[in-house]
């Protein structure tokens, strides 16, 4: 089950106490509040990071889970120290309400459960959780969306009131290291953790924009040749395109997105004509509100972003919109990401046709030929044409001249089942030895190390492995990658000091993190990994400084963008920034509907209703959600 984890805190200075429910025996302090709290402050002050607690519920019964016995033994001492639960329902942020009264109970207080029964009923539920009984819905609930805010009693005074919001989660793992085949291999990894993998062989990826002149949507095989001739495509055929189209803002939502599609579509078929092999599209179109928001600041026009979309709209047509066309005709535009996938002139012949030929020109030391048919046996391999045993078809001298081939078999299979990692790993010590001066097979080695020893498949000596990995650079192995396998060096550390308690050391090894993932180019699925990483190790800041620039760009990968408003939404001087505005709603072109479910109940999938809080955030959604 997942966990949701308490990640906001609101500490009450001032307290104003409502009397129009039963509040029970709980204090409400105001003047005295820092000497009536003080010992709770210091708990909390000095609570690690690393604790999470939460309310988790089953059918009607409401339980408080903790991470950490101990710390929950300390804070729950005196008699008088409990916890209350406030049961919020969302229809208080309904948009037909012209605003939202601040009360300090915001919902329905249920009765408090003191330290006694707290500490007698603490049960553990699952591996490293905890969890005690501490109230019961009444029936009238069914099927309403409902939060839970938690009030911490100190001797039975109010001392800290929380508010639950969740993350969505996604699996996070190490950057990825690539393996050297004929060069550095990557896995291709989707940042949804849903679907099968596969890997890249003799691909590349090429990304640019084409524009758009206003009311055209056709483009011939004349507009697209200079881009297609500018690939050189001798050796290469487009094995799909990602075509991002964007529609300037002004006119109809609906007709500036059909356009867009048309447009699109048309670029994709002029492509499509310079090749027999079919090319996978994959098109999206919205307007371009990121561009637009972004450009008009600093203009005389930038009054237009305190405005709403409709009134925008509203607005650019006649002379204003002429006066902006400068600005517009930069936002209609296609941004294509071709994927190439190398030409090959086996592909026709048969498994066994390609072994004969493959031990053939080993025979005769044509490595160079050898090389380009070993790459056909592994695209049938990849196809599932044939199975991995295959390989072991394959006569190949035990000598040193033929290592590079020896390499790739062994690499191939470790990235085709991570299960031959071990296997892999003594056959590459052995070629090791074969080859001592073979830099590609000494990073090979190093990055299945990293994760035999993520794993613990393998014992691991971490100062040998740490002067192995600096030691590449002696091998001519980019300086880039040997900072992502140290960077991914102290992620296994983090995890291992992580697991031991030792939070001092884990800090030391994710502060090392922080500051050496600028030191080499990530992809998407690195991004939100590493995000995921840092949130998991309490560290919010460093995924927000992570995400915060691509989440200004307009092609930021869906994930990312929403992932990043998931770590930041509830920062009220942060939402009220224009930037954040352009930020939200390049998540509603991408998105409506996953951007509005940000703002339902914990339980239904949202980072909370309560967001709805903010005022700016509540307009907001009120205008792109409730209509």
């Amino acid at each position: 089950m997942k966990i949701k984890y308490l990640l906001i805190l609101f500490s009450f200075f001032s307290l104003i106490q409502s009397y129009s429910q039963n509040t029970y025996d709980i204090i409400f302090p105001d003047i005295n509040r820092d000497q009536v709290c003080k010992q709770c402050i210091q708990i909390f002050n000095k609570k690690p990071k690393e604790v999470k607690f939460s309310i988790v519920r089953e059918n009607n019964n409401l339980y408080f889970q903790v991470n950490n016995k101990q710390w929950f033994n300390l804070l729950f001492k005196n008699s008088g120290d409990g916890i209350a639960v406030d049961v919020i329902e969302k229809n208080r942020y309904d948009c037909s309400n012209e605003s939202i009264v601040n009360e300090q109970i915001k919902g329905v207080l249920l009765k408090p459960v003191y330290s006694k029964k707290l500490r007698s009923g603490l049960k553990p539920s699952s591996e490293n959780r905890f969890r005690v009984h501490v109230g019961r819905l009444s029936d009238t609930y069914l099927n309403k969306e409902l939060e839970y805010n938690i009030l911490f009693l100190s001797n039975k005074n109010l001392c800290s009131y929380y508010v639950i919001y969740d993350l969505e989660s996604y699996p996070w793992e190490l950057l990825d290291m690539g393996m050297y085949l004929d060069s550095l291999t990557y896995n291709i990894k989707q940042i949804k953790p849903v679907g099968k993998e596969g890997y890249i062989l003799r691909y590349k990826t090429l990304k640019f924009q084409i524009p758009f002149e206003k009311n055209k949507s056709e483009y011939s095989q004349e507009d697209i040749r200079p881009i297609y001739d500018s690939l050189r495509l001798t050796d290469f055929n487009i094995k799909t395109i990602n075509i991002k189209a964007y529609a300037s803002i002004e006119g109809s939502l609906e007709r500036n997105v059909e356009l867009q599609e048309q447009r699109a579509s048309s670029i994709a078929a002029a492509l499509q004509t310079f090749q027999k092999p079919t090319i996978k599209t994959d098109i999206s179109s919205s307007e371009n509100w990121v561009e637009f928001l972004n450009d008009i600041q600093g203009t005389k026009h930038e009054s237009l972003s305190q405005l709403s979309k409709e009134q925008v709209k509203g607005k650019l047509v006649g002379q204003l919109s002429t006066d902006l066309e400068p600005i517009l005709k930069n936002h209609r535009k296609a941004i294509l990401e071709l994927e190439l996938q190398k030409k090959d002139k086996y592909k026709d012949m048969t498994p066994e046709q390609l072994l004969g030929k493959f031990n053939t020109a080993i025979g005769v030391e044509n490595i160079t030929e050898a090389l380009e048919i070993q790459n056909s046996i592994f695209e049938k391999l990849k196809n599932k044409e044939v199975s991995p045993d295959f390989l072991k078809k394959m006569e190949i001298p035990n000598q040193a001249k033929f290592v590079k081939i020896f390499n790739k078999n062994s690499a191939y299979r470790a990235m085709l089942d991570v299960r031959q990692s071990m296997i892999v790993y003594n056959e590459l010590l052995k070629l090791d030895k074969l080859s001592p001066k073979n830099g590609e097979v000494k990073y090979n080695i190093a990055a299945i190390k990293l994760k035999l020893w993520r794993y613990k498949a393998l014992e691991v000596n971490e100062i040998k492995l740490k002067g192995q990995i600096n030691a590449l650079k002696n091998y001519k192995i980019p300086t880039s990658l040997i900072s992502r396998m140290m960077v991914n060096y102290h992620i296994i550390k983090s995890e291992n000091y992580m697991r031991k308690g030792d939070y001092k050391n884990k800090d030391i090894s994710v502060n090392y993190i922080n500051g050496n993932y600028k030191n080499f180019q990530l992809s998407d699925y690195d991004y939100l990994s590493l995000a995921q990483f840092f949130s998991y190790y309490a560290n919010n800041n460093m995924a927000v400084n992570l995400l915060e620039n691509k989440a200004k760009s307009i092609d930021i990968n869906e994930n990312l963008l929403f992932y990043y408003l998931n770590l930041t939404l509830i920062n009220k001087e942060l939402t009220k920034n224009e930037d954040y505005r352009t930020i939200m709603l390049n998540a509603i072109n991408m998105n409506k509907t996953r951007f509005c479910k940000l703002f339902n109940a914990v339980e239904d999938g949202g980072v909370t209703f309560q967001l709805l809080e903010d005022e700016y955030l509540r307009e907001t959604y009120c205008e792109n959600c409730e209509n």
